[in-house]
């Protein structure tokens, strides 16, 4: 049997692999997370999450044939432009006033690795936010739910009263694309969402 390995410290994450009943370890990984020149947005989100599953299974000291490494990367996107996780509360407040009454997309990449294969999915989802007056941006930051996300909001927490309209994966949005995930990984033969005993 396959034994994954989440290469991501993300809560998120981990919450949602455990929704679908998945059993994991989590590997705490540090890869560079700034686009190439030239580089086109699904290219370097899909790069990111590469190199998390890659550095995930060098990690592992002496990986085994079935070990599972689950690598991923969520990025927002608005004109051309990547959002990623803002590095201060006025970096933050910037990014909502650009995103206030436009729509956006959301990229979220998944590899999944092990010694002799990899497989990966994208998904793309479109988020459109209401028109924020000043003062609802300054309170949502001072909030601080902004912290580590791309585009410096959470849609699964106070961030998500901010959005009139999604299309695509909440999941995605949130940082791993469940559908896209869960074929991934039977394909790997991990096992989830198998029946337990009551």
């Amino acid at each position: 049997m396959s034994k994954l390995y989440l290469a991501s410290q993300s809560p998120r994450r981990c919450e949602l692999l455990q929704q679908i009943g998945c059993a994991f370890e989590q590997l705490q990984v540090s890869v560079p997370e700034s686009p190439h020149a030239g580089e086109i947005p699904e290219d370097y989100v899909l790069r990111v999450a590469h190199d998390k599953a890659r550095a995930g299974l060098a990690q592992r000291a002496a990986p085994q044939t079935d070990d599972v490494i689950l690598g991923a990367d969520t990025e927002v996107l608005l004109d051309g432009q990547i959002f990623g996780k803002p590095s201060n509360a006025e970096a933050a407040r910037s990014m909502l006033r650009k995103l206030s009454g436009r729509t956006h997309r959301v990229l979220s990449a998944v590899w999944v690795c092990s010694l002799q294969t990899s497989l990966y999915a994208i998904n793309r989802s479109e988020v459109r936010f209401a028109k924020l007056d000043e003062q609802v941006i300054l309170e949502y930051v001072d909030a601080g739910e902004w912290l580590g996300k791309a585009g410096a909001y959470a849609i699964q927490g106070r961030g998500g009263a901010l959005i009139e309209y999604l299309q695509g994966s909440y999941s995605g949005v949130m940082g791993l694309p469940l559908h896209e995930t869960w074929r991934l990984l039977r394909a790997f033969a991990v096992p989830c969402m198998e029946p337990t005993l009551r």
